[in-house]
């Protein structure tokens, strides 16, 4: 593509409004047909600028992940803290690193069902221009803390921990998924990458997202901009429809404005996106300085489920009573409580419903229903301890009597009551 047919792309004035509104306390820097970046820090605040810059050779786009309070301030020489002080918060951005498109498709899938699992709905979308996707959370749908620290600070730690969270969690399905659609042969051509066998099979080898990537000041291509290396464009979709994505919706002279990217949220809606991934084990080289919630003990199942309410320790009871705020969190908490109970899956079902109702704003049937099957298929999840931050201190349910003294795990008040009274 010479630089006619770019600047013929970019006279497309919805192309560069979208570039414009995305562009707002970010860092914006476009990459020539030469290959070279324009120097550093730079941004761009309306949608003229853009053809402006395209007419002086400009091919491409690329934004940071992070948002700034004044972009043109950044150096390369700032300390951590000055950084912070200059931050105003970042989004976090899923980088689908694909040696195939289909295997970013089928990625791209599993990862959007994933936080479908842990509520997260507002999040968007967008196909990288070459083998992969972009899928991002805004910074507002983020809580405002977590492990006692301000989110806006964590990055880029917070996010390596959210996507090695993520990677872990749908390995197991995404393996199973292209192992059952593709031969190993075919996965070698499509891939280029030789595996001795099935059983030797590391998918994160052609489909990843690769957390070591993120970085202070790391930029992704920006939604709508030109992919030099296929001269296809990073356009945004909808939601759910990665496995049905065709190369040919990006062909530059196809391209139609329909979806946005980053557009939309809900506050604090990844709160249990961040919980979760902040207590998963094992434990990231960047949670060391983040308080975790780790479970200390060995749990075994009881032969015979225990149904004695009057065993619930005062937490458990707390919740029991309906939940007014941190309803997700506590959610979270009864699913695995019963569990360890030894309760079927009917019983907990029911309880957990019947606990919904109590809500002073009840939780919507499908997150229930999402959550029940999620945790339906761990086989391996523990409740939080006593003293783990964000949850039973945090949401005001701690409310200890003689027996919390003892014990350090609510599971462990129902057990020890149980054998007490045997």
């Amino acid at each position: 593509m010479n630089l006619s047919d770019v600047i013929k792309y970019y006279t497309n004035k919805e192309v560069r409004k979208e570039i414009a509104r995305v562009s707002k306390n970010r860092e914006v820097v476009g990459r020539f047909l030469t290959g070279e970046f324009m120097s550093r820090p730079s941004t761009i605040s309306y949608e003229q600028e853009v053809l402006d810059l395209v007419r002086k050779g400009v091919s491409s786009f690329h934004m940071s992940e992070e948002r700034w309070s004044n972009p043109l301030q950044l150096r390369s020489d700032m300390s951590r803290k000055e950084l912070d002080e200059l931050r105003i918060g970042w989004d976090l951005v899923l980088d689908i690193d694909s040696k195939h498109i289909e295997f970013g498709k089928l990625c791209a899938f599993y990862v959007e069902e994933l936080l479908e699992f842990h509520g997260v709905t507002h999040y968007s979308i967008k196909f990288s221009g070459g083998k992969g996707f972009h899928i991002a959370i805004p910074y507002e749908s983020f809580p405002e803390k977590v492990g006692g620290k301000n989110v806006k600070d964590l990055f880029p730690e917070a996010s390596r921990i959210i996507a090695t969270y993520i990677q872990e969690q749908i390995n197991p399905l995404l393996t199973e998924a292209i192992l059952d659609k593709y031969s190993l042969k075919d996965i070698e051509t499509m891939s280029g990458v030789k595996f001795e066998s099935e059983d030797k099979f590391d998918v994160t080898k052609i489909v990843s997202l690769d957390p070591v990537a993120i970085s202070s000041r790391h930029m992704i291509r920006m939604p709508y901009s030109l992919n030099e290396k296929t001269w296809l464009v990073s356009i945004p979709i909808k939601k759910g429809s990665a496995l049905k994505f065709k190369l040919e919706e990006a062909d530059p002279k196809k391209v139609v404005v329909k979806y946005r990217f980053l557009d939309t949220y809900k506050e604090g809606e990844a709160e249990n996106l961040f919980i979760e991934a902040f207590d998963f084990k094992p434990k990231t080289a960047e949670t060391s300085n983040v308080s975790q919630s780790k479970p200390e003990f060995k749990f075994i199942f009881p032969k015979e489920k225990i149904t004695d309410k009057n065993i619930f320790p005062p937490c458990i009871r707390n919740i029991l009573k309906g939940m007014e705020d941190g309803r997700k969190r506590s959610l979270f908490i009864l699913i695995n409580y019963f569990k360890l109970l030894g309760w079927d899956w009917d019983t907990i079902t029911n309880e957990i419903l019947e606990w919904n109702k109590r809500n002073k704003e009840p939780l919507s049937m499908r997150y229930i229903k999402s959550q029940l099957s999620y945790y339906k298929r761990r086989k391996d999840y523990m409740i939080p301890n006593c003293s783990s931050e964000n949850f039973y201190k945090d949401l005001n349910i701690c409310t200890p009597d003689n027996t919390c003294k003892r014990i350090k795990n609510p599971i462990n008040y129902s057990y020890k009551k149980v054998r007490y009274r045997r």
